[in-house]
């Protein structure tokens, strides 16, 4: 399989504090991944190292991307090469409509004007799949949006935007089951050979809809151990008590 992203011995502080502490993980074309952990052990953290977070700073460790280093991308220029981050606590932008932030945004990433009749064929399309309410893309960016709605708009920007890799921190968290059920869907929808999705949860909830080819247990900055689905089932019977005490 052709590599998309490979992290090499990666550390990484917040201030003075140090959270990545020599992570290590590669993800394929065609794979989904998923990285789960006790609060704290720096899943959010990784998914922002990964997109140059100024509020982190990357101290040792290699990030590349299709091959290149991107250590030292800013983040806009790692969106453009194709990587997504959905946020776990999505941000009100008043002012600018959701369809006008998907127009701006796949012109910046694109480098080609778009299109705005086939683009709002295209939000419709997957808006209608992903159970979305039509007249919320005409409505200031996430402005008055419910818990799942800013949700379910975020993989509506993943789908628009279809990045190489989407990484998906706490899309799931707060979410009801019917909710769940449509994001599982539109990951679904996004899913192909040619592209990858890296998931941040701590709830096993989304697995149970999901195609997931590895599970990461991130414990203390480190992977401390990978699996298949399974592993996502004997972390909600037993904790992450076990895995705490490893040594990597």
């Amino acid at each position: 399989m052709e590599s998309l992203l490979n992290i090499q011995n990666l550390h990484a502080v917040a201030g003075e504090k140090e959270i990545l502490k020599g992570l290590n993980l590669k993800i394929n074309k065609g794979e989904t991944h998923v990285i789960m952990g006790p609060n704290g052990a720096g899943k959010s953290t990784l998914a922002n190292v990964i997109l140059n977070n100024p509020e982190y700073k990357k101290t040792d460790g290699e990030i590349d991307f299709e091959g290149n280093n991107i250590n030292n991308l800013t983040t806009d220029k790692i969106a453009k090469n194709g990587i997504f981050m959905s946020f776990q606590l999505p941000v009100e932008i008043p002012g600018i409509s959701t369809v006008n932030f998907l127009k701006y945004a796949k012109n910046k990433i694109t480098d080609k004007p778009v299109k705005i009749f086939e683009l709002k064929k295209t939000i419709e399309k997957y808006m209608e799949e992903l159970n979305m309410n039509p007249k919320l893309v005409e409505r200031n960016l996430n402005v008055g949006f419910s818990g799942g709605e800013k949700k379910k708009n975020e993989i509506l920007q993943m789908l628009v935007l279809n990045p190489k890799l989407a990484i998906l921190d706490e899309t799931d968290s707060g979410l009801d089951v019917d909710a769940i059920r449509t994001v599982s869907k539109g990951i679904e929808m996004y899913k192909t050979k040619e592209n990858a999705v890296l998931i941040i949860t701590h709830n096993t909830r989304i697995l149970s809809e999901l195609n997931v080819d590895y599970v990461h247990i991130l414990v203390d900055g480190k992977i401390v151990k990978t699996g298949n689905k399974d592993l996502a089932k004997e972390i909600e019977e037993e904790g992450y008590e076990k895995y705490k005490r490893i040594e990597v």
